[in-house]
């Protein structure tokens, strides 16, 4: 058994390895494929000699299979090049933006467990009620609106008309709120379903119907039976999401000028900065192959079933 849980084990590193092999190259080929940076850089006023010393500086001029090996070359190294903008190391550029990412996405993700759950829970045990039938309707919303929408909404009521917030910028506390209520309503949507779902399923069980026929109150078959039986699907959808959050992100902290990741993304590819953007698929990307190589080995580790299927 030890053995089989190995290979199971090797297996799904040895695919991960090849999907972040297959998202490298594929990065490389469509910043190749979006246009000539140099004449971005360098303006439509640049001369023909002016072009042929700027590529060969940044080895533009060499041949595609050689930038591509070098590329992979220096990937494995663990560098990422040369910001054309910054004039930095690209992966230093996109870490000095990673500190503001992380605090708008940890918000997010924090209100968005806290009114999903609640709400998934509210819904499945109330599902008749005024409450229960709201938090169905808030779940549909949630998913259905899109997050550029949901941002300008927010924009107009809490930043034009009742002018309680900023309507973009990284100054104060205050400047956070729209973005992370912004971005976790559509996660907070899709945990409240989640949890809606495991939460009936768990009260229709037989051991929660026998427990209610031995007369054990309500809200202690809730807490020592139910929740814990539904968190296993509900970690994994929350462990999915933290995965994406980061990638999620560019649409938000575009629309509220916020300084992250997502932000320098835009930017870096409105400017042809291919090293930086570079940087930042290949950081996002990993980080989303690792989140879920972690939530499929934890469910392999813990779920016996999944062991032997995968043997």
């Amino acid at each position: 058994m030890r053995r089989n849980v190995q290979k199971v084990f090797a297996s799904k590193i040895a695919r991960a390895l090849v999907t972040l092999v297959l998202m490298v190259t594929s990065v490389f080929i469509l910043m190749r494929c979006a246009g000539d940076p140099v004449t971005v850089l360098l303006g439509p006023d640049a001369t023909a000699d002016m072009r042929a010393a700027y590529s060969g500086e940044l080895g533009l001029d060499r041949p595609i299979l050689t930038q591509y090996l070098a590329y992979l070359h220096n990937v494995v190294r663990g560098s990422l090049g040369v910001s054309y903008v910054y004039r930095q190391d690209a992966l230093g550029v996109v870490i000095s933006h990673l500190p503001l990412t992380l605090i708008l996405t940890c918000s997010a993700l924090t209100l968005a467990a806290i009114t999903g759950v609640a709400g998934g829970i509210a819904a499945a045990v109330f599902p008749s009620s005024f409450i229960g039938r709201a938090c169905t309707i808030g779940t549909v919303v949630g998913l259905c609106v899109p997050s550029f929408f949901l941002a300008i909404v927010l924009m107009l009521v809490f930043s034009i008309q009742l002018n309680w917030l900023p309507t973009g910028g990284a100054e104060s506390w205050r400047s956070l709120a729209l973005p992370a209520v912004t971005m976790a309503a559509a996660s907070s949507a899709v945990l409240a379903r989640y949890t809606r779902v495991a939460v009936r399923e768990s009260l229709d069980s037989r051991y929660v119907l026998a427990a209610f026929a031995r007369g054990i109150p309500f809200w202690r078959i809730l807490i020592h039976h139910v929740l814990p039986n539904a968190a296993v699907p509900i970690l994994t959808i929350l462990g999915l999401l933290i995965g994406g959050a980061v990638t999620g992100s560019t649409v938000v902290e575009t629309v509220f000028s916020w300084p992250g990741i997502g932000n320098l993304f835009i930017t870096s590819v409105g400017n042809r900065d291919v090293p930086v953007v570079q940087a930042i698929v290949l950081l996002a990307g990993t980080a989303m192959i690792m989140t879920n190589l972690g939530v499929d080995l934890g469910y392999t580790w813990l779920d016996p079933r999944s062991k032997s299927s995968e043997t």
